[in-house]
């Protein structure tokens, strides 16, 4: 397999970290306000951009360049960093980056508010962090469930799937600079990715930045696909536990 694959350029690289995170924020934009009205939280907008947007639009590229490389659709020499590492390092390694990860969103809520009240306060007030989910006692029980049940599949597990293939496996040994700029290269664009929620890029970089830089060193992506959907799905069964109050 090879493991050093042509770099991008520039413009490629940044284009391809960004656009997707562009089209799923419209999505989120344009969908929410009706979801609201048909009784459900505006997260579920941002659950159908990871749908129809997040998944096709990443995991299409990658089976297209496969298709290209291989002759059919196959991630085989696209999705790189699959080195292997032991059982017991890897286990060492999501333990340590999911609890540091947790801490850093844990710690920092109120820089994340710093930066809504002096950055972003014209962002609709639905789409801030405090609205997005809002409370069981707004919703339905049904909408409520629904919701949260499709972030555990969507959030939880099926978008940082794709996410950690086409960031981590496919631009990140891809990015045009050093094997120690590209981690902080590619965490600082995928913090930008998350368009819909720019306030919180500070707090987003510091608790992922080890992740990248493990997975860079290891050359493993498995470091960083079981970090992510961890973290995800434990911030969904927190809010899964809002219905149980």
């Amino acid at each position: 397999m090879n493991e050093n694959p042509r770099h991008l350029g520039v413009w490629s690289m940044i284009g391809l970290h960004l656009i997707p995170g562009a089209l799923i924020t419209t999505f989120f934009f344009l969908t929410a306000p009706t979801i609201i009205r048909a009784g459900y939280p505006p997260l579920l907008g941002l659950l159908l951009g990871i749908f129809f947007i997040l998944i096709p639009f990443e995991l299409g590229f990658l089976l297209y360049q496969g298709k290209k490389l291989n002759g059919r659709f196959s991630l085989k020499g696209i999705v790189l960093f699959r080195e292997h590492l032991p059982d017991w390092q890897l286990a060492l390694f999501v333990f340590i980056l999911l609890a540091w990860s947790a801490l850093m969103f844990s710690l920092l809520p109120k820089v994340d508010a710093f930066f809504i009240r002096t950055l972003f306060a014209w962002f609709p007030g639905w789409s801030l962090p405090a609205n997005t989910l809002g409370n069981a006692s707004q919703y339905s029980r049904s909408a409520f469930t629904i919701t949260l049940l499709a972030g555990l599949v969507l959030n939880g597990i099926a978008g940082p799937v794709v996410e950690e293939l086409y960031f981590r496996g496919y631009l990140l040994p891809r990015i045009p600079s050093s094997r120690w700029w590209a981690p902080l290269i590619n965490v600082l664009l995928f913090s930008l990715y998350h368009f819909f929620s720019p306030w919180q890029n500070v707090t987003r970089i510091l608790a992922l930045i080890p992740l990248i830089y493990v997975v860079a060193w290891k050359r493993n992506i498995w470091v960083s696909l079981l970090t992510h959907c961890l973290l995800n799905t434990l911030g969904m069964v927190s809010a899964l536990a809002l219905l149980f109050r």
